[in-house]
């Protein structure tokens, strides 16, 4: 809206700069979303902002533990292991009301792990009982969390073109800067939707761990793209692709067809 602003910013100005981009043809246009979809990407903001707290929490945890002298490695599994053996230490000359403290942030990060395993179940019962994502989650990489989040926010993916334009309104394609008939590519563009840029993100990365047992052509490629490039541009470059399968899965209603090796 800003470049069809003529002045100043107020509600007049911006009702006709509004009014002006409508007209424009080659304006791109959000899908409204269902109240299904809706209430499908509520279950995923509150869980997003309960992993937010879970992480921000243990963070708080072993900083005050390193204050002691009390070092506990990263990760979950790490710390559900280290802080009870802290806590139950008599001779780390921990005070006694810093235990208290402790073991009330303890329970409160028992409690964030139980209700985000609510959410997990939650979701993965969603994607039971959706016949389009159990579709996509026939493709590696996609589990429960992708495919709703896919379902929820990206909408009617007719409304692209072609598999590239859903892949470039996730922000997974490169950048172009072309001057004088040269084009150049640089890193990913990063636009659209962060949340579901990750998730594909992280399910490639699954994908590219266990790619090595599959024998298709996917994968294949993308072990190739990781003796070239390295983990994580072939993760990247591998979330890109699942993008342009999962957009002719839903446009064409079919479902997942492994690619043949080529010879």
């Amino acid at each position: 809206m800003v470049p069809y602003r003529k002045s100043d910013k107020n509600d007049r100005n911006d009702a006709e700069a509004i009014c002006e981009a409508l007209t424009r043809p080659s304006m791109r246009f959000v899908a409204v979303k269902s109240p299904e979809q809706q209430a499908l990407l509520s279950v995923h903001r509150a869980r997003s902002l309960l992993s937010r707290q879970r992480i921000d929490l243990m963070n708080q945890i072993r900083g005050l533990l390193a204050e002691f002298g009390l070092i506990v490695p990263q990760g979950p599994s790490a710390l559900r292991r280290r802080l009870p053996e802290c806590l139950e230490e008599a001779d780390n000359a921990l005070p006694d009301i810093a235990r208290e403290i402790f073991a009330e942030l303890y329970d409160r990060w028992l409690d964030l792990e139980r209700r985000l395993t609510e959410y997990d179940r939650r979701l993965r019962l969603l994607a039971r009982q959706n016949p389009i994502t159990r579709r996509l989650m026939q493709l590696p990489g996609i589990g429960p969390l992708t495919a709703t989040a896919l379902v929820a926010s990206a909408g009617d993916l007719s409304l692209f073109r072609n598999a590239r334009q859903f892949a470039a309104w996730l922000g997974l394609v490169p950048r172009h800067y072309a001057s004088g008939g040269k084009c150049r590519t640089g890193r990913i563009t990063k636009r659209g939707d962060a949340y579901l840029r990750t998730l594909l993100v992280h399910g490639a990365r699954a994908a590219l761990r266990r790619a090595h047992r599959r024998e298709d052509g996917l994968a294949q490629w993308a072990l190739a793209v990781k003796d070239r490039r390295g983990p994580n541009k072939a993760a990247v470059a591998l979330a890109a692709k699942h993008a342009r399968i999962l957009w002719a899965m839903l446009t064409r209603e079919v479902d997942y067809q492994p690619r043949p090796v080529s010879a």
